[in-house]
Protein backbone atom coordinates (compact mmCIF):
# COMPACT_ATOMS: atom_id res chain seq x y z
CA UNK A 1 0.00 0.00 0.00
CA UNK A 2 2.82 2.25 0.99
CA UNK A 3 4.81 1.49 -2.08
CA UNK A 4 2.00 2.33 -4.52
CA UNK A 5 1.14 5.88 -2.68
CA UNK A 6 4.88 6.48 -3.19
CA UNK A 7 4.88 5.30 -6.70
CA UNK A 8 1.88 7.44 -7.59
CA UNK A 9 3.37 10.71 -5.63
CA UNK A 10 6.34 10.21 -7.40
CA UNK A 11 4.91 9.84 -10.81
CA UNK A 12 2.68 13.05 -10.02
CA UNK A 13 5.93 14.55 -9.80
CA UNK A 14 7.34 13.54 -12.51
CA UNK A 15 4.42 14.64 -15.07
CA UNK A 16 4.46 18.34 -15.68
CA UNK A 17 2.35 20.43 -13.48
CA UNK A 18 1.37 24.53 -13.95
CA UNK A 19 2.02 26.92 -11.17
CA UNK A 20 -0.52 28.12 -9.62
CA UNK A 21 -0.19 31.77 -8.51
CA UNK A 22 -3.20 33.27 -5.83
CA UNK A 23 -3.27 36.96 -6.31
CA UNK A 24 -4.18 38.67 -2.95
CA UNK A 25 -4.48 42.62 -2.53
CA UNK A 26 -6.09 45.54 -1.12
CA UNK A 27 -8.74 47.32 -2.77
CA UNK A 28 -6.66 50.12 -4.86
CA UNK A 29 -2.90 48.14 -5.33
CA UNK A 30 -3.33 47.36 -8.60
CA UNK A 31 -3.95 43.66 -8.29
CA UNK A 32 -5.55 42.92 -11.24
CA UNK A 33 -3.81 45.83 -13.24
CA UNK A 34 -1.16 42.93 -12.32
CA UNK A 35 -2.67 39.88 -13.07
CA UNK A 36 -3.13 41.83 -16.71
CA UNK A 37 0.84 42.62 -16.98
CA UNK A 38 1.28 39.08 -16.06
CA UNK A 39 -0.59 37.56 -18.77
CA UNK A 40 0.56 39.37 -21.29
CA UNK A 41 4.36 38.66 -20.59
CA UNK A 42 3.41 35.03 -20.55
CA UNK A 43 2.22 35.19 -23.99
CA UNK A 44 4.87 37.68 -25.49
CA UNK A 45 7.49 34.83 -23.64
CA UNK A 46 5.33 31.65 -25.03
CA UNK A 47 4.37 30.81 -21.53
CA UNK A 48 1.06 29.64 -21.45
CA UNK A 49 -1.69 30.57 -18.83
CA UNK A 50 -4.96 29.78 -17.15
CA UNK A 51 -6.36 32.40 -15.85
CA UNK A 52 -9.32 32.20 -13.06
CA UNK A 53 -11.48 35.45 -12.31
CA UNK A 54 -12.50 34.78 -8.68
CA UNK A 55 -14.27 38.93 -8.43
CA UNK A 56 -17.28 38.71 -8.86
CA UNK A 57 -18.22 42.54 -8.72
CA UNK A 58 -15.54 43.94 -10.95
CA UNK A 59 -17.13 46.23 -13.57
CA UNK A 60 -14.33 45.71 -16.67
CA UNK A 61 -11.80 42.98 -16.54
CA UNK A 62 -8.93 44.04 -18.60
CA UNK A 63 -8.30 40.25 -20.01
CA UNK A 64 -9.66 37.35 -20.83
CA UNK A 65 -10.81 34.89 -18.41
CA UNK A 66 -10.94 30.82 -18.85
CA UNK A 67 -12.99 30.57 -15.69
CA UNK A 68 -15.19 33.96 -14.97
CA UNK A 69 -17.41 33.47 -11.52
CA UNK A 70 -19.68 36.43 -13.18
CA UNK A 71 -20.51 33.66 -15.75
CA UNK A 72 -21.59 31.77 -12.82
CA UNK A 73 -23.07 34.15 -10.27
CA UNK A 74 -24.91 37.28 -10.66
CA UNK A 75 -23.13 39.53 -7.93
CA UNK A 76 -25.99 42.22 -7.71
CA UNK A 77 -28.97 39.64 -8.34
CA UNK A 78 -27.36 37.74 -5.01
CA UNK A 79 -27.89 40.71 -3.13
CA UNK A 80 -31.23 42.04 -3.91
CA UNK A 81 -32.25 38.10 -3.15
CA UNK A 82 -30.45 37.86 -0.01
CA UNK A 83 -30.76 41.36 1.16
CA UNK A 84 -27.19 41.43 1.51
CA UNK A 85 -24.70 44.85 1.32
CA UNK A 86 -21.58 44.81 -1.13
CA UNK A 87 -19.23 42.59 0.64
CA UNK A 88 -22.01 40.35 2.16
CA UNK A 89 -22.75 39.73 -1.54
CA UNK A 90 -19.26 39.20 -2.69
CA UNK A 91 -18.43 36.56 0.16
CA UNK A 92 -21.89 34.94 -0.80
CA UNK A 93 -21.63 34.72 -4.22
CA UNK A 94 -17.74 33.36 -3.67
CA UNK A 95 -19.60 30.49 -1.29
CA UNK A 96 -22.39 30.15 -4.22
CA UNK A 97 -19.26 29.51 -6.69
CA UNK A 98 -16.91 27.31 -4.36
CA UNK A 99 -19.68 24.89 -4.21
CA UNK A 100 -19.19 24.00 -8.12
CA UNK A 101 -15.40 24.42 -7.93
CA UNK A 102 -15.41 20.55 -8.26
CA UNK A 103 -16.42 21.42 -12.19
CA UNK A 104 -13.49 23.88 -11.95
CA UNK A 105 -10.96 21.55 -10.65
CA UNK A 106 -11.97 18.87 -13.81
CA UNK A 107 -11.30 22.01 -16.19
CA UNK A 108 -8.22 22.19 -14.60
CA UNK A 109 -6.52 19.31 -14.83
CA UNK A 110 -8.17 18.77 -18.63
CA UNK A 111 -5.87 21.51 -19.56
CA UNK A 112 -2.93 21.04 -16.79
CA UNK A 113 -0.61 19.47 -19.56
CA UNK A 114 -1.01 22.08 -21.69
CA UNK A 115 -0.36 25.01 -19.54
CA UNK A 116 2.47 26.85 -17.64
CA UNK A 117 0.54 28.65 -15.07
CA UNK A 118 -2.65 29.42 -13.59
CA UNK A 119 -3.55 32.91 -12.44
CA UNK A 120 -6.09 33.65 -10.33
CA UNK A 121 -7.75 37.04 -9.79
CA UNK A 122 -9.44 37.31 -6.05
CA UNK A 123 -11.71 39.98 -4.60
CA UNK A 124 -9.89 43.28 -3.41
CA UNK A 125 -11.65 42.62 -0.05
CA UNK A 126 -8.65 40.51 1.42
CA UNK A 127 -10.84 38.90 4.48
CA UNK A 128 -13.64 37.47 2.25
CA UNK A 129 -10.89 35.18 0.63
CA UNK A 130 -8.08 34.78 3.33
CA UNK A 131 -10.36 34.42 6.35
CA UNK A 132 -13.22 32.55 4.54
CA UNK A 133 -14.53 28.57 4.30
CA UNK A 134 -14.92 29.10 0.53
CA UNK A 135 -11.27 30.94 0.35
CA UNK A 136 -9.77 28.49 2.24
CA UNK A 137 -11.41 25.65 0.43
CA UNK A 138 -9.94 26.83 -3.19
CA UNK A 139 -6.68 27.68 -1.98
CA UNK A 140 -6.29 23.65 -0.64
CA UNK A 141 -8.07 22.23 -3.15
CA UNK A 142 -5.06 23.71 -5.87
CA UNK A 143 -2.33 23.33 -3.55
CA UNK A 144 -3.01 19.80 -2.82
CA UNK A 145 -3.03 19.15 -6.64
CA UNK A 146 -0.71 21.71 -8.05
CA UNK A 147 2.54 23.58 -6.92
CA UNK A 148 0.91 26.70 -5.38
CA UNK A 149 2.14 30.00 -4.83
CA UNK A 150 0.59 33.11 -2.94
CA UNK A 151 1.21 36.74 -4.60
CA UNK A 152 0.48 39.33 -2.33
CA UNK A 153 0.49 42.67 -3.88
CA UNK A 154 0.88 46.25 -2.09
CA UNK A 155 0.34 49.90 -3.16
CA UNK A 156 4.01 50.96 -2.80
CA UNK A 157 3.25 54.73 -2.82
CA UNK A 158 0.73 54.47 -0.29
CA UNK A 159 2.72 52.25 2.14
CA UNK A 160 5.72 55.04 2.61
CA UNK A 161 4.07 56.09 5.95
CA UNK A 162 5.22 53.75 8.84
CA UNK A 163 2.00 52.32 10.49
CA UNK A 164 0.34 51.92 6.71
CA UNK A 165 3.52 49.85 5.93
CA UNK A 166 2.96 47.89 9.38
CA UNK A 167 -0.73 47.02 8.39
CA UNK A 168 0.41 45.84 4.93
CA UNK A 169 3.20 43.48 6.73
CA UNK A 170 0.75 42.65 9.63
CA UNK A 171 -1.51 41.34 6.27
CA UNK A 172 0.70 39.48 4.80
CA UNK A 173 1.93 37.48 7.93
CA UNK A 174 -1.70 36.94 8.49
CA UNK A 175 -2.04 35.41 5.20
CA UNK A 176 1.51 33.54 5.25
CA UNK A 177 0.40 31.81 8.17
CA UNK A 178 -3.13 30.88 7.32
CA UNK A 179 -2.35 29.58 3.86
CA UNK A 180 1.17 27.84 4.83
CA UNK A 181 2.24 28.30 1.16
CA UNK A 182 5.58 29.74 -0.58
CA UNK A 183 4.82 33.69 -0.43
CA UNK A 184 6.18 36.37 -2.49
CA UNK A 185 5.19 40.15 -1.32
CA UNK A 186 5.31 42.18 -4.41
CA UNK A 187 5.66 46.00 -4.07
CA UNK A 188 3.81 47.24 -6.76
CA UNK A 189 3.40 50.84 -8.64
CA UNK A 190 7.18 51.23 -9.05
CA UNK A 191 7.19 53.84 -11.50
CA UNK A 192 5.63 56.35 -9.13
CA UNK A 193 7.53 55.49 -5.89
CA UNK A 194 10.74 52.96 -5.68
CA UNK A 195 10.35 50.57 -3.67
CA UNK A 196 13.81 50.36 -2.05
CA UNK A 197 12.46 51.92 1.15
CA UNK A 198 10.53 49.05 2.02
CA UNK A 199 13.34 47.18 1.43
CA UNK A 200 15.52 49.05 4.06
CA UNK A 201 12.82 48.81 6.93
CA UNK A 202 12.42 45.37 6.29
CA UNK A 203 16.31 44.87 6.51
CA UNK A 204 17.86 47.39 8.47
CA UNK A 205 15.45 47.77 12.05
CA UNK A 206 17.42 51.01 12.91
CA UNK A 207 16.06 52.98 9.95
CA UNK A 208 12.96 51.96 10.72
CA UNK A 209 12.94 53.49 14.03
CA UNK A 210 14.39 56.68 12.18
CA UNK A 211 11.32 57.23 10.06
CA UNK A 212 9.19 56.69 13.69
CA UNK A 213 11.11 59.35 15.18
CA UNK A 214 8.45 62.27 14.79
CA UNK A 215 5.77 59.91 15.03
CA UNK A 216 4.85 60.03 18.75
CA UNK A 217 1.44 59.45 18.94
CA UNK A 218 0.41 56.06 20.61
CA UNK A 219 -0.18 54.56 16.78
CA UNK A 220 3.74 55.07 16.92
CA UNK A 221 4.49 53.50 19.67
CA UNK A 222 2.49 50.56 18.84
CA UNK A 223 4.40 49.90 15.26
CA UNK A 224 7.53 50.61 16.88
CA UNK A 225 6.90 47.63 18.64
CA UNK A 226 5.73 45.64 16.10
CA UNK A 227 8.47 45.98 14.09
CA UNK A 228 10.65 44.07 16.57
CA UNK A 229 8.13 40.72 16.46
CA UNK A 230 7.81 41.39 12.38
CA UNK A 231 11.75 41.20 12.16
CA UNK A 232 12.40 37.43 12.28
CA UNK A 233 9.49 37.34 9.83
CA UNK A 234 10.65 39.60 7.34
CA UNK A 235 14.14 37.09 6.71
CA UNK A 236 11.24 34.59 5.22
CA UNK A 237 9.79 37.01 2.67
CA UNK A 238 10.46 37.03 -0.90
CA UNK A 239 10.16 40.79 -1.86
CA UNK A 240 10.11 42.02 -5.72
CA UNK A 241 9.40 45.22 -7.03
CA UNK A 242 6.92 45.48 -9.98
CA UNK A 243 5.57 47.87 -12.23
CA UNK A 244 2.41 46.58 -13.69
CA UNK A 245 2.44 49.78 -16.08
CA UNK A 246 5.65 49.05 -17.40
CA UNK A 247 6.60 45.57 -16.95
CA UNK A 248 9.59 46.41 -14.87
CA UNK A 249 10.63 43.57 -12.55
CA UNK A 250 9.03 40.86 -13.90
CA UNK A 251 12.12 39.08 -14.54
CA UNK A 252 12.77 39.36 -11.06
CA UNK A 253 9.22 37.95 -9.93
CA UNK A 254 9.33 34.84 -11.86
CA UNK A 255 13.00 34.03 -10.83
CA UNK A 256 11.25 34.04 -7.25
CA UNK A 257 8.15 31.53 -8.38
CA UNK A 258 10.83 29.88 -9.45
CA UNK A 259 12.48 29.59 -5.95
CA UNK A 260 8.56 29.12 -4.24
CA UNK A 261 8.14 26.13 -6.78
CA UNK A 262 11.43 24.32 -5.48
CA UNK A 263 10.29 25.10 -1.88
CA UNK A 264 6.62 23.77 -2.56
CA UNK A 265 8.51 20.72 -3.70
CA UNK A 266 10.92 20.22 -0.86
CA UNK A 267 8.64 21.43 2.19
CA UNK A 268 4.78 21.53 1.45
CA UNK A 269 4.35 18.29 -1.00
CA UNK A 270 6.21 16.72 2.03
CA UNK A 271 4.00 17.99 4.81
CA UNK A 272 1.02 17.35 2.47
CA UNK A 273 2.05 13.21 2.06
CA UNK A 274 2.81 12.89 5.49
CA UNK A 275 -0.38 14.74 6.83
CA UNK A 276 -2.32 11.84 3.97
CA UNK A 277 -0.30 9.49 5.79
CA UNK A 278 -1.84 10.44 9.13
CA UNK A 279 -5.04 10.45 7.89
CA UNK A 280 -5.23 7.46 6.45
CA UNK A 281 -3.23 5.86 9.17
CA UNK A 282 -6.03 7.41 11.90
CA UNK A 283 -8.76 5.72 9.48
CA UNK A 284 -7.56 2.69 8.83
CA UNK A 285 -6.99 2.47 13.25
CA UNK A 286 -10.55 3.30 13.09
CA UNK A 287 -11.63 0.75 10.83
CA UNK A 288 -9.86 -1.77 12.38
CA UNK A 289 -11.22 -0.73 16.01
CA UNK A 290 -14.81 -0.67 14.67
CA UNK A 291 -13.79 -4.75 13.38
CA UNK A 292 -12.39 -5.81 16.63
CA UNK A 293 -15.72 -4.91 18.61
CA UNK A 294 -17.56 -6.54 15.66
CA UNK A 295 -15.85 -9.81 16.35
CA UNK A 296 -16.06 -9.05 20.51
CA UNK A 297 -20.28 -8.87 19.99
CA UNK A 298 -20.28 -11.53 17.90
CA UNK A 299 -18.24 -14.23 19.87
CA UNK A 300 -20.50 -13.06 22.81
CA UNK A 301 -23.89 -13.80 20.84
CA UNK A 302 -22.23 -17.10 19.75
CA UNK A 303 -21.35 -18.12 23.69
CA UNK A 304 -25.13 -17.26 24.67
CA UNK A 305 -27.30 -20.83 25.02
CA UNK A 306 -31.31 -19.43 24.48
CA UNK A 307 -33.69 -21.73 25.75
CA UNK A 308 -36.63 -22.01 22.94
CA UNK A 309 -34.66 -20.44 20.27
CA UNK A 310 -36.99 -21.36 17.22
CA UNK A 311 -40.00 -22.98 19.46
CA UNK A 312 -41.59 -20.21 21.17
CA UNK A 313 -44.69 -22.64 22.11
CA UNK A 314 -42.48 -25.24 23.74
CA UNK A 315 -40.83 -22.74 26.76
CA UNK A 316 -43.71 -20.57 27.78
CA UNK A 317 -42.86 -17.12 29.60
CA UNK A 318 -42.97 -17.15 33.20
CA UNK A 319 -45.86 -14.93 33.55
CA UNK A 320 -47.49 -16.59 30.73
CA UNK A 321 -47.52 -19.79 33.04
CA UNK A 322 -48.33 -17.98 36.21
CA UNK A 323 -51.26 -16.17 34.51
CA UNK A 324 -52.77 -19.81 33.93
CA UNK A 325 -51.99 -21.24 36.84
CA UNK A 326 -53.90 -18.55 38.48
CA UNK A 327 -56.96 -19.04 36.29
CA UNK A 328 -57.15 -22.80 37.06
CA UNK A 329 -57.20 -21.84 41.36
CA UNK A 330 -60.07 -19.91 40.47
CA UNK A 331 -61.96 -22.06 38.78
CA UNK A 332 -61.01 -25.22 41.13
CA UNK A 333 -62.59 -23.03 44.69
CA UNK A 334 -65.55 -21.85 42.45
CA UNK A 335 -66.45 -25.47 41.41
CA UNK A 336 -65.94 -26.85 45.30
CA UNK A 337 -68.07 -23.83 46.25
CA UNK A 338 -71.05 -24.82 44.01
CA UNK A 339 -70.60 -28.68 45.36
CA UNK A 340 -70.64 -27.95 48.44
CA UNK A 341 -73.95 -25.33 48.15
CA UNK A 342 -75.67 -28.92 46.26
CA UNK A 343 -74.91 -31.23 48.89
CA UNK A 344 -76.47 -28.92 51.83
CA UNK A 345 -80.04 -28.85 49.53
CA UNK A 346 -80.04 -32.36 49.47
CA UNK A 347 -79.54 -32.78 53.15
CA UNK A 348 -82.51 -30.09 53.90
CA UNK A 349 -85.23 -32.44 50.83
CA UNK A 350 -84.45 -35.70 52.86
CA UNK A 351 -85.02 -33.79 56.41
CA UNK A 352 -88.15 -32.55 54.93
CA UNK A 353 -89.58 -36.11 53.32
CA UNK A 354 -89.00 -37.51 56.95
CA UNK A 355 -90.77 -35.72 58.63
Amino acid sequence: MASSNSSSSSAQQNEKQPTVLICIGMAGSGKTTFMQRLNAHMHSTQKRPYVINLDPAVGNLPFGANVDIRDTVNYKEVMKQYNLGPNGGILTSLNLFTTKFDQVLELVSKRAPSVDYVLLDTPGQIEIFTWSASGAIITSSLAVAYPTCVVYVVDTPRSTAPATFMSNMLYACSILYKTRLPFIVVFNKTDVVDHSFAVEWMTDFEAFQAALTEDTTYMGTLVNSMCLVLEEFYRTLRVVGVSAITGAGLDEFFKAVDECVGEYDREYRVELEERMKAKEKESEGKRQENLEKLMRDMKVEKGKEVLGVGKPDAYPDDDEMGEDDDDGDDDDIAEDFAGRSEERSFERFVKSKRT
